[in-house]
């Protein structure tokens, strides 16, 4: 099933961000890892917002282990609180 994730890092930065997507190989506006279908970062009065769709949770939740989470301790960036929602509908790029 179709999962959305909400990522709160607490103090996190745009630039701790920019560094993890580098160590990631993944560049602004460019494609994304395998099974991720969108993806945006934000901030917020707490820190940095990650939010993403993927096409399973367990697709998610292997590249949080292999990825997300090495990273994220190498740039000093605490775990981030998670939510998880079930993605009834989502639209791809307009052509």
């Amino acid at each position: 099933m179709t999962v959305a994730v909400q990522m709160d890092f607490a103090g996190g930065t745009l630039e701790q961000y920019d560094e993890i997507c580098g160590k990631m190989g993944l560049t602004p506006k460019g494609p994304g890892p395998a099974g991720a279908i969108s993806h945006f970062a934000t901030t917020t009065d707490a820190g940095l917002r990650v939010v993403d769709v993927w096409e399973t949770k367990e697709q998610f939740e292997k590249f949080a282990q292999d990825q997300i989470g090495p990273f994220s301790q190498e740039v000093g960036i605490s775990p981030p609180t998670m939510q998880f929602f079930d993605v009834h509908n989502y639209f791809t790029p307009g052509g």
